[in-house]
């Protein structure tokens, strides 16, 4: 049973808030993708997970648990398991969702200890390549090298280092991190802290990772992110989860006040004044971007540039790092380039060292934050 005393991470009280803009918030715009899915197709995706012989025993079991999975998706039941929010929350009758408020829990358990000053100094170090030993192609990723050596050097500096290995969505069976759909498009208090979108069990977007993710986020003093360069951009391990932090980002913390996804109501509340509140602000941040050839500035710039916006604070030019290994070599002798390559070995350890030394000023009070109590004039 959820715990009825828990209350919404709310926005500071003495937040500035927007003033009411002009606007109709009945306008809701229609017209893509307007029909529910063909129940053929419906019953050839869900069977698909099945195609392996081995299952052929049980075709039958297998077909009454596709009739279910498709009343599912025909009711919309997103959130089967719900209870009455309770105090705390803008509207305590609303059903909510068992699953995001055991997230929110969570987060709310993590936030209060970063701001323990009794708690060890944590680090999330992220690993964002897509590929380990039980990928294709078999061969770990130079990006794990790199943060294993960065996690070496953070724990000597006397840090806690939360490993996040992206690249678990690609070995690990049925683990997913799903798009983000751009409910802040729509309007911001739609953008759920964390996000609400899933689990939606009545498509099968179950599996959600990010559930994990968030309070990983919410506890840290710092982050250090080591990524490879894809196509001039981050990996899309990377991205993925990029994009599902927009909530915290202006996110709104309290589904009922919403009724859940309902547009009407958030563009209403959005219109009326919202305050955007920055809910990983403060927090300091390094970064490591790789490449062979071409785009790691373009991406260690739209790295920071996205911390930034977010209100981490970088912990200095040695930290933001981007470079070359194995510039125009082969690739098969990649790791060896890495063997050899005691410079970037070294600024590693430096951005690692960086990181270290912005987190011990940051929980002393003394990390320079010179715009720090500014007012944006505009805060969208």
């Amino acid at each position: 049973m959820p715990d009825p005393t828990h209350k919404p991470n709310q926005p500071a009280p003495d937040a500035p808030r927007k003033p009411r803009y002009p606007g109709d918030p009945a306008d809701v715009r229609k017209g893509q993708v307007s029909e529910p899915l063909p129940r053929e197709t419906f019953r050839r995706r869900f069977m698909a997970r099945f195609t392996d012989p081995a299952y052929r025993d049980e075709d039958e079991a297998l077909a009454r648990l596709e009739r279910i999975a498709w009343e599912a998706y025909q009711e919309g039941r997103k959130a089967p398991l719900k209870h009455r929010a309770g105090p705390g929350y803008a509207d305590p009758d609303y059903e909510l969702s068992d699953e995001w408020r055991a997230a929110s829990e969570a987060v709310r358990v993590a936030q209060q200890r970063q701001a323990d000053p009794a708690t060890p100094s944590r680090v999330l170090l992220v690993c964002a390549a897509a590929r380990n030993d039980y990928t294709c192609p078999g061969e770990i990723s130079k990006s794990w090298r790199l943060s294993q050596r960065a996690r070496a050097t953070l724990e000597a500096e006397g840090m806690e280092a939360d490993m996040l290995d992206l690249s678990l969505l690609a070995s690990d069976a049925d683990l997913r991190i799903h798009p983000c759909k751009g409910c802040v498009s729509t309007s911001m208090p739609l953008c759920h802290w964390p996000c609400s979108c899933y689990p939606n069990h009545a498509l099968g977007q179950i599996n959600d990772w990010m559930n994990d993710i968030y309070p990983r986020w919410a506890g840290c003093h710092g982050v250090l992110i080591v990524t490879p360069v894809y196509w001039y951009q981050a990996s899309s391990p990377l991205k993925l989860m990029m994009d599902r932090l927009v909530c915290a980002d202006g996110g709104n913390p309290d589904p009922t006040s919403t009724q859940g996804k309902d547009v009407v109501r958030a563009k209403s509340i959005e219109l009326a004044g919202w305050d955007y509140p920055k809910h990983l602000a403060g927090r300091t941040y390094g970064l490591v971007v790789h490449g062979d050839v071409a785009g790691i500035e373009g991406v260690r710039r739209a790295l920071s540039d996205w911390l930034d916006w977010m209100g981490l604070v970088d912990a200095g030019p040695q930290a933001r790092l981007d470079r070359f290994i194995g510039y125009y070599k082969p690739y098969a002798t990649s790791h060896v380039e890495l063997d050899e390559d005691e410079g970037v070995l070294g600024e590693v350890d430096n951005v690692a060292r960086a990181l270290a030394c912005a987190v011990r000023q940051l929980r002393a009070g003394k990390l320079s934050q010179p715009d720090r109590g500014l007012v944006p004039p505009r805060q969208k």
